[in-house]
This record gives C-alpha cells, sequence and structure tokens, in this order.
C-alpha cells in the first residue's frame, strides 16, 4: 500500500490507534495531518512520525473548519476521535452522556461532512474511514453511551456511503476489540481479567494498534477501491465465538494470550 501524494488527516491522531494510523500512512508515503486536542500535544505525535499537527476540537464545528482549512483538501480521512468512560446505565449522567455523544458520534459526524464537502468539490473522490468498535454490534455492560455512539456510527456510515458515492467518496468503518491503548492498559495489566476476557476470543490474546492500523490501512488505500458502505472487525474472531473458545484441559494462560497445549 502506498499514498504518495495523498493527503490524510487523523482525528484524535496523537495516541493509541490514531498514533499507530498516522505512523502508518506517514511510512507509506502519505502527507499526515494530526487533528488532536492541544492537551494531546500532537505537534509533538506529529514531529516523532515526520507528520503535521493541527489543534482541532472534534466537538467544536469552527475549530474542525480551522484545521481543514490548514491542512488543505484531503485525499483520506480517518474519523478516530474517541472517548468511553465506564459507568452502568442508571449511573451514566447527562453530561457523561452527552460528552459521549458529542466527541463520538457527533465529532465523526461533522469530521466527515466537512471532509466530504471539499473532496466532493475539489477531488471528486476520496477515502473516509471511521473507527467504529465491536461495541457497535453488542451490549457490553457499564458502557451504554459509548455502546450507543458506536453503534450510531454505522448510521453515519450507510449514510455517507450512499449518499457519496456518487462523488467518487468511499465510506468505510474498521470495528476493533480489546486493543492495548492508553484506555485499556488497566485491563492489559490484569491477567485475571485477560484471562476471563481472552477466553472468548479464537486467537486467544487482544490486538495491537498497528493491526488495527494495518485493516485501515487497506480500506483507505486503493487496493479497496471497490468497497464502500461496509465495517471491517479487527478482533480476534470474538464476534464469532459466541460460547467461548478456551478453557478445555489441554488450554493454557500465560497472563497475555491463552495457548493450546496439543
Amino acid at each position: 500500500m502506498t499514498f504518495h501524494g495523498r493527503n490524510a488527516v487523523v482525528t484524535g491522531g496523537a495516541n493509541g490507534i490514531g498514533l499507530a494510523i498516522s505512523r502508518n500512512i506517514a511510512a507509506a508515503g502519505g502527507n499526515v495531518f494530526i487533528f488532536d486536542l492541544a492537551s494531546e500535544n500532537p505537534a509533538a505525535a506529529a514531529a516523532s512520525i515526520g507528520a503535521q499537527a493541527c489543534i482541532a476540537d472534534v466537538t467544536d464545528h469552527a475549530s474542525l473548519e480551522r484545521a481543514f482549512a490548514a491542512a488543505g483538501v484531503p485525499d483520506i480521512v480517518i474519523a478516530n476521535a474517541g472517548m468511553g468512560r465506564v459507568a452502568s446505565a442508571l449511573e451514566t449522567s447527562a453530561d457523561l452522556w452527552n460528552q459521549t455523544i458529542a466527541v463520538n458520534l457527533t465529532g465523526a459526524f461533522h469530521t466527515i461532512r466537512i471532509a466530504a464537502d471539499r473532496m466532493k468539490s475539489a477531488r471528486k473522490a476520496g477515502s473516509i474511514v471511521l473507527t467504529a468498535s465491536t461495541n457497535s454490534f453488542d451490549g457490553e455492560p457499564d458502557l451504554i453511551a459509548y455502546n450507543a455512539s458506536k453503534a450510531g456510527l454505522l448510521g453515519l456510515l450507510h449514510t455517507a456511503a450512499n449518499e457519496w458515492g456518487p462523488y467518487g467518496i468511499r465510506v468505510n468503518a474498521v470495528c476493533p476489540g480489546l486493543i492495548r491503548t492508553r484506555l485499556t492498559a488497566s485491563s492489559f495489566s490484569n491477567p485475571d481479567v485477560l484471562a476471563a476476557y481472552f477466553r472468548h476470543i479464537p486467537l486467544g490474546r487482544g490486538g495491537e494498534p498497528d493491526e488495527v492500523a494495518q485493516a485501515v490501512l487497506f480500506l483507505a488505500s486503493d487496493l479497496a477501491s471497490y468497497i464502500t458502505g461496509t465495517t471491517l472487525v479487527v478482533d480476534g474472531g470474538q464476534l464469532a465465538s459466541k460460547f467461548g473458545t478456551w478453557g478445555k484441559d489441554t488450554d493454557s494462560f500465560d497472563g497475555q494470550r491463552w495457548r493450546r497445549n496439543t
């Protein structure tokens, strides 16, 4: 996959999956702009991978407009900025609900709408990839706001792909499972949590940011030129494992992954 001569924008690109995506596109020749909050120090992240940075808050439409004006017309946009906080449905406050929807769903809407308007006018082509989640499909407890926001992204995906396909703009999504980032650090540092969680993942382990990034790069690239309106699940097979894969007498857990000893 090559991105030489392509302008790419990655929201939430200063850390975690977003940084992995930014780094991989830059390594493949793309001209990458990281959009992120000032508190995330996107300039330092961008400098570390040979990219550029714009301060942007996806919940602020004017902030996004300024960032896109500075970055120029994009060929590729990765709507990746997101947040998630644990709270039961009854304990989810209106503020937490509104903030989560504002970042994960409304922020993605603003991002892709601004991007598509520029792509339609100047390029008559483009590729947009949304970072959704396996939680777009299930009801993991204590994450009702996050789950609802990620499910909503699939509505954006399908409608945008339908409306913008005639202008050569492809819209797709990746749906990661449990990936090792700073947001999941507490889970990855607890072998007991991992043993129970990974029991239901056929590959027996969690994912790494670069593994999600490679899926994003495929969807963003010309290799996916006839793919739009679809989701690519990057979860080690978790959604395929209704009753769990691991737990036989011949299975063992080493603190990070399950292994079958036969």
